[in-house]
């Protein structure tokens, strides 16, 4: 968990500038910084689809140490660039880093902490990811206030979010080795129907709860990011310091809030967890609505407030729910492949989701924008409930 903090934070520091040093500070314009994208985003679905595999024949930490040593060079290469080869390079490294961490990280945590524990761990790893981006975000806003976004201190920038992923690298090798270094017990090899991806998506259950990750992706978790701070800024007047501060007490609220709000969704059955998270996001989208109706001062500022807390707990319910159920549905000799098809539902749902609420918010009121977006979470609702009654 330390290591994956450490290294969202140097992510953090330069995720949400790349566009920026790519088209602006590169000179490779809006075509340079799109093809970085396609690049990181066709080779981050054949990593995942190729590393499953790997992740379930042998050690997953070996898998997970691969991909995030191609992260390292990944944002090594992009800040010390010059034209659009590396920039193509840097981008196909970057989707392969995160295609195969994402294939091996699931079953790294659930291999090092017991199954008691093994819900209060991906909890904790959805808030040391979320929380590490959100301080390297920080971070770089920050040291670039007084550097007038020079080129040379984005490029450091970058060497730095470089460095940041080589103690997760180590993490990963020492898990490898204490892998291997533990008694080999009988294999009985995987069991029958499981040894293909084809076989996986027979299960109905396990087909539900892709399609309820692709749309946890496109109606929630890429709202927050795309749709919400254009309802705020340009819907609401809001300037960016507030939209900042929204975001901000979002993940303060994820913080704060994991233990005792993960405590209790252990308490509840995995797919009744995963049920309450939408629900939850109605609610919050609702209060932003409800919120469109004041003028600013302390009652907006209240359900503004309401709206990121809410989110948060519902951010804490999806992930105390959704990779337990993935480890049980997807079983533990195709768990690697289980996270593959995860990560392209993911990445579905991430392709498709800013457009359509970006979309839908142009075209709509703001307050029809925030109830749009409370319909979106309704729908998830909808395949939860499916899966619920569909879990084994």
């Amino acid at each position: 968990m330390a290591g994956l903090l450490v290294s969202s934070a140097g992510i953090g520091l330069v995720f949400p500038l790349t566009s920026i040093f790519i088209s602006d500070q590169l000179g490779l314009g809006g075509a340079g910084a799109g093809g970085y994208f396609v690049a990181m985003a066709v080779a981050g679905c054949a990593a995942a689809v190729i590393g499953g595999p790997r992740a379930d024949r042998g050690s997953p930490a070996a898998v997970g140490a691969v991909g995030t040593s191609s992260l390292v060079l990944a944002y090594a290469l992009l800040g010390a660039a010059r034209g659009m080869a590396p920039v193509t390079a840097s981008g196909v490294l970057a989707g392969i880093g995160y295609g195969l961490q994402y294939a091996a990280i699931t079953g790294v945590v659930s291999a090092l902490v017991p199954a008691a524990l093994q819900r209060r761990a991906f909890v904790l790893r959805h808030v040391m990811t979320n929380v590490g981006m959100g301080a390297g975000a920080t971070c770089g806003g920050l040291l670039l206030a007084g550097a007038a976004r020079s080129t040379g201190a984005l490029r450091q920038m970058y060497e730095a979010g470089a460095a940041g992923s080589v103690p997760l690298v180590l993490v990963f090798l020492a898990t490898h080795r204490m892998h291997r270094a533990r008694p080999a017990g009988p294999s009985p090899g995987p069991p029958p129907g499981v040894d293909s991806y084809r076989a996986l998506v027979r299960s109905r259950p396990l087909v539900l709860l892709l399609l309820g990750q692709a749309l946890f992706a496109a109606a929630g978790f890429t709202q927050i990011e795309a749709t919400v701070p254009l309802l705020l800024h340009h819907g609401m007047g809001i300037g960016l310091t507030g939209v900042s501060m929204v975001t901000a007490g979002n993940a303060f609220a994820l913080l704060l809030l994991q233990h005792p709000v993960g405590a209790r969704c252990e308490r509840l059955a995995e797919s009744t967890a995963l049920m309450a998270a939408p629900l939850l996001w109605c609610a919050a989208f609702g209060a932003g609505a409800l919120a469109t109706a004041f003028d600013p001062g302390t009652v907006r500022t209240a359900l503004l407030a309401a709206f990121a807390t809410l989110f948060a707990i519902g951010e804490i319910a999806y992930s105390s729910a959704f990779f337990p159920l993935l480890v049980r549905l997807s079983g533990p000799a195709s768990l690697g492949r289980g996270s593959a098809l995860s990560s392209l539902a993911w990445s579905a749902g991430t392709a498709a989701g800013p457009p359509a609420g970006i979309a839908v918010v142009t075209m709509t009121g703001t307050t029809a924008g925030w109830l749009a977006l409370a319909a979106g979470a309704m729908a998830i609702c909808g395949t939860t409930l499916l899966l619920r009654r569909q879990e084994p």
